[in-house]
């Protein structure tokens, strides 16, 4: 017996690549756990909102590991719902933006409330099924920015260890010794 791939068409909600009918990875059940985890609550007076992942955020390691694992069921279904690599490489780095930065006491958390990754990601997910043509041209953007970011970072250790070596250096030469 062959059997046929299901083709999903953009904007077809009620249906997952997963389950035929339904599932996990149908559009109002990731939308809503992005809400649940990114948007839920409100603090009253104000339009701050905060969901889940800011919460469990405040138990110190359990919490970001918690978060971030809820958070990849939404990059988990833009993978099997064949969202292109550069966007699935857009939302892990949501995801390792969101959970690096949390681990860093009360800041992190704070950072978790703004930065919003869930949202985030299910909109990546939402804009790049819709229509024919798919834009990635942000995600590249984000991915070059990104890159020379690490760039930078990975440079701090040689040039520290250059102005130490130069420090060493100028010590040994001076009158005296």
């Amino acid at each position: 017996m062959a059997v046929t791939p299901e083709i999903l068409l953009p904007g077809d909600k009620g249906r997952s690549r997963l389950g035929g009918g339904g599932g996990a990875f149908r559009d109002e059940n990731l939308d809503f756990l992005s809400k649940v985890l990114d948007t839920w609550f409100r603090v009253p007076g104000t339009q701050i909102r905060f969901g889940l992942d800011g919460i469990v955020g405040f138990f110190p390691g359990v919490g970001d590991f918690i978060g971030g694992a809820a958070s990849c069921i939404i990059v988990l279904a833009a993978f099997f719902r064949g969202v292109p690599m550069i966007t699935i490489a857009r939302m892990v780095m949501n995801l390792v933006i969101e959970v690096g930065v949390g681990l860093v006491p009360i800041v992190g958390n704070l950072f978790d409330i703004g930065w919003r990754a869930n949202r985030r990601n299910y909109h990546l997910l939402e804009s790049s099924l819709e229509g024919p043509v798919r834009n990635t041209a942000s995600d590249w953007l984000f991915m070059g920015v990104l890159a020379l970011g690490l760039l930078a970072l990975a440079m701090v250790p040689f040039l520290l260890l250059l102005w130490i070596g130069n420090g060493l250096l100028k010590g040994l030469h001076a009158p005296g010794y």
